[in-house]
Formats: C-alpha cells, structure tokens, sequence
C-alpha cells in the first residue's frame, strides 16, 4: 500500500494543488518557501500520530493567503488517495468499513480526507440563502470566527476529485452567485470514519525533520534520537538477564554511599543544622545517596554516543562532531528508528524525509540516497540539493513553484512515453538537475554560449542569471527536443528558450569556373551548414508550436559570427596575440575582424575559434568582456522570455548599474542623469510607468543598449 496522491486545496501555500506520488522513493523538489514544509505537515496530520491532534487545532493562518480576508465559509481539504491495498482480511476489514472504495469483493483504492468546514448551523444558513443574496452572505460570515464555527472532519470513500473547480463548488458552495448545497452526498465526498478506526495506528509513519541544530535535539530528552531507540529497546529486555546488572549497580550506590569522606560530610550537615535551629526545627533524618540507575529503561537512557570522525583514532561526543558528521549520525539514527517500527506488524510504511541535505558532503547525499531503499517502504523526501535529485528518477519528482501567495505543483514526467522518460533521465543523470530547479531555463548548443551569455548578461546589465533565477544548460548539441519536452502545460510550467544557430552562408556559395578545390570545398560546406539551419528551423518551430512554455531564438549567422556583427569586434581584437604568433596574421586577422565584410569576418573569427577550441576560446574572449559590449538581441529576446516577469526592484538595479557606468566612462562630464534618477525614484514608488523613465533615458544616452533591454519590458 502507497500514497498514490495528495490533494491540497486551500491549505496553507496551496491554493489547488495535486501531488502524484509512486511507490519507493519520491522526491519533492522546491525553492524556500515553496510549500515543501507545508506539504509534509498536511501528511502527518492525516497520518502522524503525535500531529493529528494539531488536526483539531487549525486556525486562520491555515488558510491559503489568497483568499486574504475571505477565508470566512471557505473550507479547507486535505486528502490522501491510497493506491494497492493488500486482499490481507485485517487491512480489507478497515478500509472497507473505514476509507476504501469497494470494488466488487476487495478494496483496491482507499481514500483519507480531512475537512476544517463550517459547523452545520453556519452551512445550514448558507444554504437557506436566496441564490445571488451576497448581503445575506455577507452577513453571515461576518459572524463567523475559526474557535466558534469552525470544526474538523475526518471522512474516507470519496470519489470526487477534490482539485476540480467545480467539485469545490458543489461540495463547498459558490460564493460568487451565492449557492450553497443544503445536504451533502457522503457517497461522493466520503463517509464519517468511525472513531474506533485509525489509519495512522495502523501504518508505520517516520518523519524525519530538516536537519538544523541537531546537536541541541541530541540533548533534549524528547528529540534525542538515541534515547528513542533506547526506550523502545529497554521495554524487551529480560528481566531475569538483567537481575545481575541490578544487584551490581545496588551494591555500586551502596559503596558510594558509605565512603568516609560522604558520612562525614553527612553528619557535618546535620551538625550544622542542629547548632543553627536546634533540635526540634532540624530534620529526623538526612542521607546522602547515590542514584545511579538500577531500572533498565533509566540506566539505558543514560548512555552517551561517542564518534569518532573519518581517519581520525579519537572518539567525542556529538558535540564534537562537525556539522555534517552530527547530522549525518542524527540521520542514520532516525532511520534505525524507522526500521524499528517497520519490523511491528503494520499494514503500510512510510518515510518522510525533510531537506536531508544540510553539512552533508555532496559524495555523501549521492551515496545515502542512491542506497536509500526499504523494500515495501514509501519514502518521500524534499531538497534543495542537486546531488540527490540526480539519482531520483525524474517520473518520482513533484516540483514545488512558489507564486504570489501560493504553490504550483509540477509532475515533470506527466503525458511522456517511457523512452522519452529515459532519454530525460539519462539526461539528467549526466548534467545535474539544476533545470529543474530554475524559474526560467535557457537551453543552448555548446560551450561558447554556455560560458559568455553569463558573462555577458553580469557584465553588460550587472545582474546575474542566477539573481534572475535562470538556469543556463549547455545541450551540446541541436538535439534540443529531449529536454525541451520538459516544459510544458502538462508539465513544467516554466518559460525555457532554446538558443539556438540558423548557420546562414556567410559568404556567397555559388561555385564559379575558377575556384580552386579549396573553395569550392569550403562554399559546399558553407551552403551545407545553412541547409542544415533551415531544416532544424522547420523542426524546432514545429516542436514549440502551440506550446506557450517554450520559444526558439535563432542566431543568424553562428554564436561567434552574430557576436562580432554586433559592435564586438574590439573584443576580439584583443586576443589575437594570443591566437597568432607571426605578426603578418594578426596584423591580417585584426583587419578582417574590423571589416564589414561578413565573409571576412565570419571566417576569420570562426576559424580563430576552431583553431582554439570553442570552448577555451570563449573564455579568452569572455576575460575582455565589459558593459560596451553588445549582447547580440536574439539573447537579450531569449532571457526576456525565460524570466517572464520583471519586478520594479531588478530593473531598477539594472538601471542604475547602467547609469553609474556611464558615468564612470564620461571624462568630459557631459552627461547628466539628475532627470532620470529622479524618475527612476517615482518609478520605484509606483508613481510613473516604465514608459516615463525609458523616455528620460533615451534623451541622454539615445543608443545604450539598455533601452533595448527596456522596450522589451
């Protein structure tokens, strides 16, 4: 038996969300802030033991910040789908009478709701209104108060879809037109579980919270993994074999107690109190003893862990420890708690795992989660880390999407083939999964992009890709569609541009009578490669068609030609010592690269790059870049979309980067940008639209390229 799917519908960051999950390990990926938290938390009070009593304690901060003020009448759902039943009698006998959805003479599917409603006296009223009275509505829930007319409901054998619109509306009410249902059909939305039922008594659930401060949990007997595990080992002990470590410990006290130096001290204090009080005010009796434990589960309870780390011979205490080493332990300990429950007759085990990551060695996260199988054990876990996303299998992935107030969720693998799935997998396990991490993802096709678009973008706009929370992966090669694929409706719902060349000629291909071999052999190749262009095109822009995740942006020439085309050809310049040794070619070289000429230029400058390696190349080229240089306008296109939206703050830094360098660079202080500065103040207020401040820009720097940044806004 499996959690097959969590449904969350205003709860906390989760407005509508749904959350796909398989058996063996699952992985929840997500910014800070996402809902990772939050999603494990809605899990636990369903089927945690020591949190379902927080079940009965939610409150207005619950709900979904969306709805603000308007939390009033609006419910809160959390359900858990559970998917392959065993036909053992024990687990059919509770489902069948408690959660599950009988079909024919076995459960295969159950269901787990929790309902945060109205009491029935406020939905009774809400369903006596006339259709369309929002005063009477409004009157209503203005009474309303979470301690008062709020209550928690625990049904099972649903078959509504919870995160359909419309089923919302049926079950809850429509508060736009002011329709309430007056009964609810128990058939559709669950039965009330009976109170002498209880999945959680029936499963083994383990969470392991994000690993913070645990040398502090060591020390708190409540948190301290190592007492847990004492505690539910002393309770096996016999008592027979432990009699002789009894008298042992007895006679140990006993021996403490009658040492010279404690009777004396004993009868010091006795003597001290009778000449202070006198004898009818001072105690009967006074002993001093020793309390060392003799009961098994206290003398267990007062053992100390000693590590020693990694090729060193001594041993400490947890607190010695380093970081990772002390979370790492507290990790195995908690999942020896894990395998101690699992080994109790239970029906279903489930291991929640939050961000294991922290202090912990990227070989280790790889390691420990490649390893991290239990057999008939659904683990889910959530991280921020690449490492361990690596080795998930990209079809167990729930992406967590934080938006304004609430949480996207994305099943990465939803509606592909099984090759495709593989064919991503493979991917992935090659590069990292930073993609899937990203906000916006910019695909490209080899190393010189992958190098100075970052470079570029910083140097250019003094803002990095990653401050603009995009994601730059180098496909190394046009093969775009396998990763590409990831994105879309169904999917990511991220914006990913592909970048890509169209390999136009360079030069005119037609072969004339007297070409030499050489030529002729190069325009043949030449024209080849603009062909090639043109079929990829064709085969790109159908791939992304209808598909408004994704967008290709082409190059028209190749990487390194469309970057000397634009105005770059100083900083190639700059290299060419670096590249040629003989004085007659660069001397050669450097008038080519200044030419219009694209044939000149373009061969000049791709040759130079083959002659280097792209790769190696770039980052020569990349060490010249500066804010003049020209990010060729397809790029400045393809971030654009990959962002999406752009708030007031980033383009305001963009802004005054730009405007300090220039003037930086103005030696005879011609400019003056006390205009826009002033407008860039109002702008940041909400005061004037981005139009105003492009238009106070363009009178004193009329050709910076960050109006074309700008006008694309």
């Amino acid at each position: 038996m499996y959690i097959s799917k969590v449904s969350l519908v205003n709860y906390r960051n989760f407005t509508n969300a749904k959350i796909i999950l398989n058996k063996g390990i699952n992985t929840i990926i997500g910014e800070n802030g996402s809902g990772k938290t939050n999603l494990f938390r809605a899990i636990r009070l369903l089927l945690e033991d020591a949190s379902i009593q927080y079940a009965y304690k939610l409150t207005e901060s619950d709900f979904n910040r969306r709805l603000g003020n308007n939390w009033k009448g609006h419910w809160i759902i959390i359900s858990l789908e559970f998917s392959e039943l065993s036909h053992e009698e024990a687990i059919q006998s509770l489902f069948i009478h408690g959660v599950g959805i009988a079909e024919e003479n076995y459960v295969e599917k159950a269901t787990y709701n929790l309902f945060f409603r109205p009491k029935a006296d406020i939905r009774k009223k809400l369903s006596e209104l006339e259709e369309g009275d929002t005063e009477g509505l409004e009157e209503i829930l203005s009474t309303i108060t979470i301690q008062e007319n709020y209550e928690t409901f625990f049904t099972g054998k649903s078959i509504a879809d919870f995160n359909d619109p419309d089923v919302y509306k049926e079950l809850v009410g429509d508060f736009e037109n002011v329709i309430f249902p007056e009964t609810i059909d128990a058939s559709k939305f669950g039965a009330k579980i009976p109170h002498q039922l209880s999945v959680s008594r029936e499963v083994s659930f383990t969470f392991i919270q994000a690993l913070r401060d645990v040398v502090s949990d060591f020390h708190n007997n409540r948190t301290n993994p190592l007492l847990t595990l004492l505690k539910n080992r002393s309770g096996e002990i016999n008592a027979d074999d432990y009699q002789p470590i009894s008298d042992l410990v007895d006679e140990l006290n006993n021996s403490i107690e009658q040492l010279d130096d404690v009777q004396d001290i004993r009868k010091d204090i006795k003597k001290t109190i009778q000449d202070a009080v006198g004898l009818t005010y001072s105690p009967s009796s006074m002993s001093i003893k020793s309390s060392v434990p003799s009961d098994a589960d206290k003398l267990l309870q007062s053992l100390k862990l000693f590590i020693g780390e990694p090729d060193e011979n001594y041993e400490g205490g947890v607190h010695e420890l380093s970081l990772g080493g002390a979370n790492l332990i507290f990790l195995t300990l908690k999942l020896l708690e894990f395998k101690y429950r699992k080994s109790k007759e239970t029906f279903a085990n489930f291991l929640v795992i939050e961000e294991p990551e922290a202090h912990i060695h990227n070989h280790i996260q790889k390691a420990l989660f490649d390893k991290l199988d239990y057999g008939d054990t659904q683990i889910i876990y959530s991280t921020h880390s690449t490492q361990i996303s690596e080795v998930s299998n990209v079809d167990n992935i729930n992406i967590l999407a934080k938006k304004s107030n609430y949480a996207e969720v994305y099943q990465p693998s939803v509606g592909l083939a099984p090759e495709s799935i593989n064919e991503i997998q493979r991917y992935l396990d090659a590069v990292r999964t930073n993609l899937l991490f990203a906000k916006g993802v910019l695909l490209v096709e080899g190393d010189a992009e992958e190098i100075l678009i970052p470079i570029m973008v910083k140097q250019v706009y003094g803002i990095s890709l990653d401050e603009l929370g995009i994601s730059l992966i180098n496909i190394r090669s046009t093969g775009f569609e396998n990763v590409a694929q990831l994105f879309h409706e169904d999917r990511i719902r991220r914006k990913c541009s592909i970048i890509t060349d169209l390999d136009d000629a360079i030069c005119d291909t037609t072969i004339i009578d007297g070409d030499s071999d050489k030529v002729i052999k190069y325009k043949q190749r030449v024209e080849n490669s603009r062909k090639s262009g043109l079929e990829r095109k064709v085969k790109l822009d159908e791939f992304v068609k209808n598909n408004d995740w994704l967008k290709v942006f082409y190059a028209k020439y190749t990487f390194e030609v469309d970057f000397v085309l634009n105005s770059n050809a100083w900083e190639v310049v700059r290299i060419i010592k670096q590249v040629y040794t003989d004085k007659n070619t660069q001397d050669l070289a450097k008038n080519e690269l200044e030419s219009k000429d694209t044939a000149l230029f373009g061969k000049r400058v791709l040759t130079m790059a083959k002659q280097e390696g792209k790769g190696w190349f770039a980052i020569m080229l990349g060490k010249h870049v500066f804010y003049r240089t020209y990010i060729p306008e397809y790029i400045i296109d393809a971030i654009v979309f990959a962002k999406g939206s752009y708030s007031i703050e980033i383009i305001s830094d963009i802004v005054k980067y730009r405007i300090k360098k220039n003037i930086e660079n103005d030696k005879d202080n011609k400019l003056d940008f006390s205009c826009c500065l002033e407008t860039l103040k109002e702008y940041k207020k909400g005061l004037k639209p981005l139009t105003d401040l492009i238009l106070d820009i363009g009178k004193i720097i009329p050709s910076d390229q960050l109006l074309t940044l700008l006008r694309k806004l």
